[in-house]
């Protein structure tokens, strides 16, 4: 006896018996296609949320903390409640020589200017960073570069503009290498910037003029000011754990009593990121528990119409056990008929899902509603193996059926 697995015969014959009731047959495989569907739009479309809202915290370090002065909420030293509060360039010295785990930090400075280029002008905040602040915020270089150490230290009177900045001032020509007037001092543009991420520390990036904070000081006469301090810390630690530290600190330096914590405010970035993967866990949970729902009721069809289809043919069965056909045959008949229908409307399931999430993917540019190839192999396996799963039970059957019985069947 041939293989079934290789014999034509089989296959025209599988044809044939899910063809004898087309209405159950197309119920039972819409089952099926349409919890595949649903499993593939859940995977696809958690991604492309994922997506999106990791879009927010793209180009800004995880591992950030920022802090910002404010008012005190305390009297202390002779000061009333509801002083402003001042940081400056000894509380950035303090922080660094106090905390070695820093990797990378920028004290920030800036004031609202205008930028002149020719007879064009451009209302910008004129942002005062030091040369590690791209390794925290990292900006899109459209052109040229951004500040470094040289530029810092050098006092150099270099600038590095946002993309809307080149766009209104430049049009479409090059801004590298030209000077702009940036409240009466002329400064070089070294770059061209863009953001990535929606978070803004002040204005957007793409609407800023960056320039070395030391040149900013003392361009404008702005002393030892600084607006605010921003650091990320070595791998292996998280900013919350040295809020402690920068709290004292600056408390020491200013007139804030040592419990005022509403003085400082000390945004850890980390949290934000931590409560985000929360989201993502639970998206990913939700999908899974309604995929997995669907998939089941799937299943169950396709195991019932196994079961109706052995009980339909018992007197073929018997007949084929007469002739001589080995229960192994029997059992992969009937798992045949489970997987052939699993697979082509699985398959077809996949195919909905990928053109709609296409379709979505097109119209929510740039976020992306993704389906890998790997995963519609993932989903269609595992439905594949439940079906067949599905299908043992009334094989099995099948294979203990008696000839002498079956044959007496009617």
């Amino acid at each position: 006896m041939k293989n079934p697995i290789f014999d034509i015969e089989n296959w025209r014959e599988i044809g044939a018996t899910l063809a004898q009731n087309k209405t159950r047959t197309f119920m039972t495989a819409f089952g099926i296609f349409w919890g595949t569907a649903i499993l593939a739009l859940l995977i696809g479309g958690s991604e492309g949320l994922k997506h999106f809202m990791r879009r927010n915290f793209e180009g800004f370090a995880t591992n950030v903390a920022v802090i910002f002065p404010q008012r005190t909420t305390k009297s202390h030293a002779g000061f009333n409640k509801g002083m402003r509060v001042e940081l400056n360039t000894q509380d950035v010295t303090n922080i660094r020589r106090a905390i070695p785990q820093i990797e990378n930090s920028s004290a920030i400075i800036f004031q609202w200017a205008n930028v002149m280029y020719g007879q064009k002008k451009k209302n910008a905040q004129l942002t005062g960073v030091e040369s590690r602040y791209d390794r925290i915020f990292e900006p899109i270089i459209f052109e040229g570069r951004f500040i470094n150490e040289a530029d810092d230290a050098n006092l150099r009177k270099v600038c590095v503009i946002g993309k809307e900045v080149a766009k209104e001032l430049f049009g479409s020509d090059k801004a590298v290498g030209k000077e702009i007037d940036i409240n009466g001092i002329y400064y070089k543009v070294i770059g061209v910037v863009g953001q990535t991420s929606v978070i803004n520390i002040g204005a957007s990036m793409d609407e800023s003029v960056f320039i070395p904070s030391n040149s900013m000081r003392q361009s404008y006469n702005l002393g030892d000011k600084v607006h605010n301090f921003m650091m990320t810390l070595k791998s292996g630690y998280a900013p919350r754990d040295f809020e402690p530290i920068v709290r004292r600190l600056i408390s020491n330096n200013h007139p804030i009593a040592p419990d005022d914590r509403g003085a400082i405010f000390y945004f850890d970035v980390s949290e934000q990121f931590k409560m985000v993967d929360n989201i993502f866990l639970g998206i990913s949970l939700l999908a899974i528990f309604v995929g997995v729902g669907t998939l089941l009721s799937g299943v169950i069809g396709v195991g019932n119409i196994m079961w109706i289809i052995v009980r339909e043919r018992t007197h073929e069965i018997g007949i084929r056990r007469a002739i001589g056909a080995k229960p192994r045959d029997i059992i992969i008949q009937i798992l045949s008929e489970s997987m052939v229908l699993t697979t082509i409307a699985g398959i077809a399931g996949i195919v909905l899902a990928a053109f709609i999430l296409g379709g979505a993917e097109m119209m929510t540019k740039p976020v992306k509603f993704q389906l890998t190839f790997s995963q519609s192999v993932e989903i269609l396996m595992t439905f594949l193996l439940l079906g067949t799963a599905a299908g043992i039970i009334p094989a099995v059957k099948a294979m203990k059926i008696k000839p002498v019985e079956a044959l007496n069947d009617k």
